[in-house]
């Protein structure tokens, strides 16, 4: 596919495009990665200064937490210090909060953990977290969930590897780490959200980690128009029809603004 694509340099027009192209759509799938909330603080995953370029991702194996209670005190010291139960939403989420409250949005699939879509308003019921959610821990043993502040507040309070009070297993973040599959019924879910979408706007992501990435290619696979907004390439870029390579913060607000504009009242 031949899309169109803007530097930081035409970010106006780029909009003004992409606005064109979803001007009817009313059934648009938003598709959100770790550089939506960069903005707010939480960095991402695979940038010049993401997580991993100072954390080997190997030490978070599933397998390595359930065995290694090192690994488990280092991995809720790490989620004490990231600050991400703190981060507050930024211009982007609240962007599409209004995206949902103008009908025009069907849900926003995300790949990330910070809970920042729903605390910025769009109900729980659309935002559908294929990789899970920060602020909760689950037991492995009998599946009891926790908020992850009552766990951080034992650690604080010394407890270096807190379990489960129902069972006594061991407690997690309940998100998904590497060696584990996505939730079942949240990635069935995205795939249906992904037929019936007639676009999809990508935010944020590399669009390189499947199998999430596979939910704008089955939307495209269907018919959906396909917007990109991100600060660098992506593995989907051929795909797109438009390709805008600027700050969510800067661009989402812009671009739902336009499609406010649009939209009968």
């Amino acid at each position: 596919m031949d899309g169109i694509s803007f530097d930081p340099g035409g970010l106006e027009e780029g909009v003004a495009v992409a606005a064109r192209l979803l001007a009817h759509k009313e059934r648009i799938l938003v598709f959100t990665g770790a550089g939506i909330s960069t903005e707010s603080g939480i960095p991402d995953f695979r940038g010049p200064d993401g997580v991993w370029t100072r954390v080997d991702p190997a030490e978070f194996t599933y397998s390595r937490f359930l065995a290694n209670p090192d690994t488990r005190r280092r991995s809720w010291q790490m989620r004490k210090e990231s600050g991400i139960l703190e981060a507050e939403p930024n211009r982007a989420h609240r962007a599409l909060v209004t995206l949902w409250e103008i009908g025009r949005m069907l849900a926003v699939v995300t790949q990330n953990i910070d809970g920042l879509h729903q605390k910025a308003g769009l109900p729980a019921r659309v935002v559908v977290e294929l990789h899970g959610n920060a602020h909760q821990a689950v037991c492995v043993a009998c599946r009891a969930k926790v908020p992850t502040g009552e766990v951080l507040d034992r650690v604080a309070a010394g407890e270096d590897d807190p379990d489960c009070t129902a069972c006594g297993g061991i407690l997690k973040p309940d998100v998904v780490l590497f060696e584990e599959a996505m939730p079942i019924l949240e990635t069935d879910r995205a795939m249906h959200l992904a037929y019936e979408a007639d676009a999809v706007i990508s935010i944020g992501s590399t669009l390189g980690v499947f199998p999430a990435a596979f939910v704008p290619i089955r939307a495209i696979e269907t018919g959906a128009s396909f917007v990109i907004v991100n600060m660098g390439p992506t593995e989907l870029d051929d795909l797109a029809d438009v390709l805008i390579a600027g700050p969510a913060g800067e661009v989402v607000p812009d671009l739902v603004a336009a499609l406010t504009r649009s939209t009968p009242r």
